[in-house]
């Protein structure tokens, strides 16, 4: 076997096991609580962490993960109150920290007034947009795989104000983590939830996918929006 093909098995690989994690996450973190104990929540504050705080990681199964731990705190394997409070630290400290990405190294790649590279009124607008709406945009993607690893970094990008963005981080931090790390608690040891975890699991995955996809689609069909137009 040569290395080209090598190569191409053992990314196979790892994209396997990476699927495979994520539709079984929950039988993946029973066996590291299992052997590991509380260094289980070390590796969850780092997987939210890096999900939320490193913009080419937005594979990482946040909302079903979220969604087991509470299910797990539910059943008496790990505690809620620690499991909350870690985990809305990690989604706000990973917010920041991609805030601040996009806030160092946005002007710097867009260094020029004007080029091919940067359109100094498209910046401009897109630090309007977010100075005005923002808010929303940065509640709204915590919900949205995909959307929530960009939109930290896109508003740092625009140059959102730093309190303003932290107000809405935070917010945005307790609504997500808090709200589906209970609905986990109550509802993660329900017979039929149980039964049917990898459906659910894949469909926390893919209908916020397909709701940003579909809107995505309508913008693009609003007149005036032409990708090719020029400010």
């Amino acid at each position: 076997m040569d290395e080209e093909s090598a190569a191409i098995i053992s990314r196979m690989e790892l994209i396997g096991s990476l699927i495979d994690f994520i539709l079984h996450v929950d039988v993946h973190l029973q066996n590291f609580v299992a052997n590991y104990g509380n260094w289980v929540y070390a590796l969850l504050f780092l997987i939210i962490f890096v999900e939320t705080g490193v913009v080419v990681m937005p594979f990482l199964p946040g909302d079903s993960l979220l969604f087991v731990v509470g299910a797990l705190c539910g059943v008496g394997l790990m505690s809620y109150p620690l499991s909350l409070g870690l985990l809305v630290a990690a989604a706000v400290s990973g917010n920041q920290s991609n805030y601040t990405i996009g806030r160092f190294f946005g002007p710097k790649v867009f260094q020029w007034e004007q080029s091919r590279f940067f359109n100094k009124r498209a910046f401009n607008q897109a630090h309007a947009f977010y100075e005005k709406y923002g808010g929303i945009t940065i509640v709204a993607a915590r919900f949205m795989p995909f959307l929530r690893t960009f939109a930290p970094f896109v508003a740092g990008v625009a140059q959102m104000t730093r309190s303003k963005f932290s107000v809405y981080d935070v917010t945005g931090g307790v609504l997500w983590v808090g709200g589906i790390l209970t609905a986990g608690y109550f509802f993660g040891s329900v017979p039929w939830v149980k039964l049917h975890l990898d459906k659910i699991i894949w469909a926390m995955i893919l209908v916020p996918g397909l709701l940003v996809l579909f809107g995505a689609w309508k913008a693009r069909r609003k007149p005036g929006s032409s990708v090719g137009a020029r400010g």
